[in-house]
């Protein structure tokens, strides 16, 4: 059994909804999870940098969203900045799977001209703020209800 990190195509959406399906059923997800949302915003999102999963023997363990900021978009994020989701199904907690995720997130942030990444999250999730600490994000904003983390590509870049 590996892990294996790839695009995520329209054939995992089923997957990737019933995993946010037991997010939101264990209150650490209050944005929709049904399959048509899944599809419109993190497969088929216009603005789509790169969705990427994890998966091992055909399961998908979890998926990151990066996507660039528009003008006006409802997290308050400066357009030319990505805005960034990690979902991890709860039984592939702490197993490194948000770690790989990030390290092709970032790579398509670097290729794409991103200088920030923007992570927006719920004020009550401590294990989505610890992960972006852990990942480099620091908070730099606090409007009501959310931290908002911001990893700074251009600064982190090395060699």
């Amino acid at each position: 059994m590996s892990m294996e990190t790839r695009d995520a195509v329209v054939a995992d959406v089923p997957q990737m909804s019933g995993f946010l399906k037991e997010l939101t059923a264990s209150g650490k997800r209050k944005s929709p999870d049904d399959a048509a949302f899944v599809q419109a915003h993190y497969i088929e999102d216009p603005g789509k940098i790169r969705c990427s999963l994890v998966e091992e023997d055909g399961v998908v363990l979890g998926f990151q969203s990066l996507k660039r900021a528009e003008a006006g978009n409802k997290w308050g994020v400066a357009p030319g900045w990505a805005i960034i989701g990690t979902h991890i199904r709860p039984s592939a907690a702490r197993r490194g799977v948000g770690r790989a995720l990030f390290q092709v997130s970032r790579a398509a942030a670097e290729a794409a001209g991103i200088a920030k990444i923007d992570a927006s999250i719920a004020a009550d999730n401590p294990e989505a703020l610890a992960y972006y600490e852990a990942m480099g994000f620091r908070t730099y904003r606090t409007p009501e209800g959310l931290i908002c983390k911001c990893f700074d590509v251009a600064g982190s870049r090395t060699g």
